[in-house]
């Protein structure tokens, strides 16, 4: 298991924002795209930082319930992002993965954005794995 690798299961196009987007945009995309959450992009596609629904759900009550409120998604998401190598093992990052840390991290390679994994996308990799243990014979 070890070998295998992050960028056997990542996500190659998951959904991405940009810091200047409104937050009502931000969520349709999420909501459209069934993803929990992902990265903010510049222009260049070097993540500058991470959306989650957890982040914008308190600003996006407080602008339904007075239907006001021109919070972007730069207003919001995390400066600081934990993303991995396409190279690493799937069996490191899922030792990595403690309660409390992130659900999805992006994959870059020299910095920029080459797609998410998740603990879904992990937990993939383990089915995958353990359906060949036990039908491939010793």
């Amino acid at each position: 298991m070890e070998s295998i690798k992050v960028k056997d299961y990542m996500n190659k196009r998951p959904v991405t924002f940009k810091a200047l987007m409104s937050l009502p945009i931000a969520l349709k995309k999420m909501l459209n795209a069934h993803q929990t959450g992902g990265p903010v992009v510049d222009d260049n596609n070097h993540v500058m930082g991470f959306l989650s629904e957890q982040d914008i759900i308190h600003q996006l009550l407080k602008m339904g319930y007075y239907c006001q409120g021109n919070n972007t998604v730069g207003d919001c998401m995390h400066r600081e992002v934990v993303v991995v190598s396409p190279d690493e093992s799937i069996l490191k990052l899922a030792e990595d993965m403690l309660p409390g840390k992130p659900k999805v991290y992006p994959v870059c390679k020299n910095g920029r954005l080459l797609g998410v994994v998740s603990r879904r996308d992990i937990l993939k990799a383990i089915a995958t794995q353990i359906d060949d243990c036990f039908h491939h014979p010793v």
